[in-house]
């Protein structure tokens, strides 16, 4: 089974628009949402969800009114203001504030604190036009996105094994953080999605530090290339000199935002030379997987 994670060092480069492309033109590998703080593959891909999963993403404390004796112990202990004294001294948990840290739990002397799960975001899989689907959103404020990241990963292995697909297809996240991580431990191939800009290739060389920490095998696509070809030929450069194959130099083109606002991967909203040259990227990304 071969694993290809299409990422960014920023969010707005065109790796969505760029995964659901591939779910196209791949037809029949499994398909995975791993940007999960702000997952929005969904919109290109027209699922019907089959599954719907709830994510634990840790455990918040929970105080027993009867067992509370009012004696304050623990509200100098909680060093996030998540506790809220009431009337007789009673005290109650205020969900939001709560991190988890468990330090109630164990100052009081009345074991009237206990930690439960909290629901922290929903795993979804669906069936696509291209594909299974497995997807995820995490809730407003939530942590532990690497956590829910990793467990899109492994119900997306489990269905490729089950089903006999040989290839996930997944569209990360954007950045450097432990969602980004997440993404990347143990995939075959990362497709780095940039643009021509300084900032863009900042970008570039901030995650290709991290999948080379992590060993991974990377390939870079240059987005909207045309707007600048001076900044796109200093990106090629960079590349050239870390050995880093350009699988792609997608040119800019309205009828990307025409095919999003309708729902619809690009290669089949048009076929011109741009959606031709994600055919060719998408064939560049083949030959480094086989």
């Amino acid at each position: 089974m071969k694993q290809v994670v299409v990422i960014s060092g920023k969010g707005g480069t065109g790796k969505t628009v760029l995964t659901a492309c591939f779910a196209v033109l791949a037809r029949g590998a499994v398909l995975a949402d791993v940007d999960v703080d702000a997952s929005n593959l969904h919109l290109l891909l027209r699922p019907e969800i089959q599954e719907r999963h709830v994510f634990h993403g840790g455990r918040k404390a929970v105080i027993d009114a009867e067992a509370c004796s009012g004696c304050g112990l623990c509200l100098p202990a909680c060093r996030f203001d998540a506790l809220v004294e009431g009337r007789e001294g009673k005290v109650s948990v205020d969900p939001l504030s709560c991190e988890g840290c468990e330090i109630c739990f164990h100052v009081c002397p009345h074991g009237a604190v206990t930690l439960e799960p909290h629901v922290s975001g929903t795993m979804y899989v669906s069936t696509t036009p291209y594909g299974p689907f497995v997807h995820a959103r995490l809730a407003v404020a939530e942590a532990n996105s690497g956590k829910l990241v990793t467990e899109v990963r492994k119900k997306a292995a489990r269905i490729a094994e089950r089903e006999g697909r040989g290839l996930i297809i997944m569209d990360g996240s954007p950045g450097i953080g432990c969602p980004v991580i997440a993404s990347l431990t143990g995939t075959d191939l990362a497709l780095i999605v940039t643009e021509p800009t300084p900032s863009g290739l900042h970008d570039l060389e901030r995650i290709f530090e991290l999948t080379r920490h992590f060993k991974i095998g990377v390939a870079c696509c240059i987005n909207k290339f045309d707007i600048n070809p001076e900044n796109s030929g200093q990106v090629e450069a960079w590349c050239r000199e870390r050995s880093i194959p350009v699988a792609g130099k997608i040119p800019f083109d309205p009828a990307v935002p025409e095919s999003v606002v309708r729902g619809t991967p690009f290669v089949e909203h048009v076929s011109n030379p741009t959606s031709d040259e994600i055919r060719k990227t998408w064939g560049a990304v083949l030959s480094l997987i086989a």
